[in-house]
């Protein structure tokens, strides 16, 4: 894994390793985000539906920044290959003439499976990429209609890229992305219908009350036409304010005396053991309840000087920590650290592979609370 310094250069064989870690769900991508400051570039999603041209606009809006001297990492978010689970058609082909570029970062990611039209590990490939000081951060997302939308939880803001004669496509965005567009872009627009498609868009715009609706631009990303108009929108665009949302309880621990007598109160409302082990390092039995899509882990010391055993002494019986999963262990950690929360050290790898951290009760209201990379 490369360290810090060798990203924050925007070393492309560095980040290119980095970026392999992160969507092979590797540790020490983790532990490599986790010593990584966030950066401040602007992150554009660029989406719509097939055809509409968007692996052209996004070649001409690199031209365009680099002339401007930004320089410019990109996502191009391909399907995924059923054979090998890797990017299947390779948007970054049309994007090749920057790659002498200095400036210029591409990097093709497959959506292995992923809905909403970004790959799994976009979240955290974003993060790496606007770490390693990028001015911009493009990323083109499949062309999947309105299942799209996930983009909006991304980007600072979201280009809707339509191209004239698409009429059903037009229809078909009004219950999805015409929600999360932030500029809208007629590309192709020296074809027959473009005055009639940025039309088709305003109808549906007056459809939805808004203080301050999208723009529409028309651009020819080939010529390359319009392409200043979009980056001075681009400019005058607001960045979201994002919600943290994603994250989901994975279990609550509970601290009792002894498994055995506290197991039949628990089957009595439904919950049964199905799995007991025994974690030496941390002197403890578990017993895993299934409770729905989490779980409930019953806890219990195996020698007086445990932490178990410490906290029931000192409290007694009772609950011991909530473990909430988190799609961004590191940028999660970054938040708090800077709202002034007490971390306890710093994220460690499980036995199981997984990346963890505990937060103390000081600042959860009382509640010893783990976060775990989901």
């Amino acid at each position: 894994m490369p360290d810090a310094g060798r990203i924050i250069e925007r070393n492309p064989r560095a980040l290119g390793r980095a970026l392999t870690a992160i969507e092979n769900r590797e540790p020490s991508a983790w532990e490599l985000l986790a010593r990584l400051a966030p950066g401040t570039g602007l992150v554009v999603g660029i989406t719509g539906p097939p055809g509409a041209g968007k692996s052209s606009l996004v070649d001409a809006l690199i031209a365009a920044l680099r002339a401007a001297s930004k320089t410019v990492a990109v996502l191009a978010v391909d399907p995924s290959s059923r054979a090998t689970g890797g990017a299947l058609l390779g948007d970054r082909i049309r994007m090749q003439r920057h790659y002498a570029d200095a400036g210029v970062f591409i990097r093709s990611m497959a959506t292995r499976g992923a809905l909403g039209g970004i790959a799994a590990a976009a979240h955290q490939s974003t993060r790496l990429l606007r770490a390693a000081g990028f001015d911009f951060v493009l990323i083109e997302t499949v062309g999947v209609g309105q299942d799209e939308i996930e983009i909006a939880s991304l980007a600072d803001m979201v280009i809707v890229v339509l191209a004239p004669g698409m009429g059903d496509d037009v229809q078909a965005i009004k219950a999805g992305m015409m929600e999360i567009a932030d500029i809208f872009v007629v590309n192709k627009a020296d074809l027959p219908g473009a005055e009639k498609t940025a039309r088709e868009i305003a109808a549906m715009l007056g459809l939805v009350p808004a203080a301050d609706n999208p723009p529409i631009l028309q651009t020819v990303a080939t010529a390359p036409k319009g392409i200043a108009e979009l980056i001075e929108a681009m400019a005058a665009c607001p960045r979201r304010r994002h919600t943290v949302v994603g994250a989901s309880i994975d279990h609550i621990g509970i601290a009792v005396k002894s498994i055995g007598a506290a197991l039949p109160i628990y089957a009595d409302v439904g919950l049964q053991a199905t799995g007991r082990e025994t974690v030496a390092a941390e002197k403890v039995h578990v017993a895993m309840l299934p409770a729905g899509a989490s779980r409930i882990e019953l806890l219990e010391a195996t020698e007086p000087e445990s932490t178990i055993a410490r906290f029931i002494e000192k409290r007694g019986e009772g609950l011991h920590h909530i473990a909430l999963k988190v799609p961004d262990l590191a940028a999660a950690a970054e938040r708090l650290k800077q709202r002034g929360a007490r971390l306890i050290g710093t994220p460690q790898t499980g036995a199981g592979g997984h990346l963890y951290l505990f937060v103390h009760p000081q600042s959860t209201g009382g509640v010893l609370l783990e976060l775990i990379q989901e």
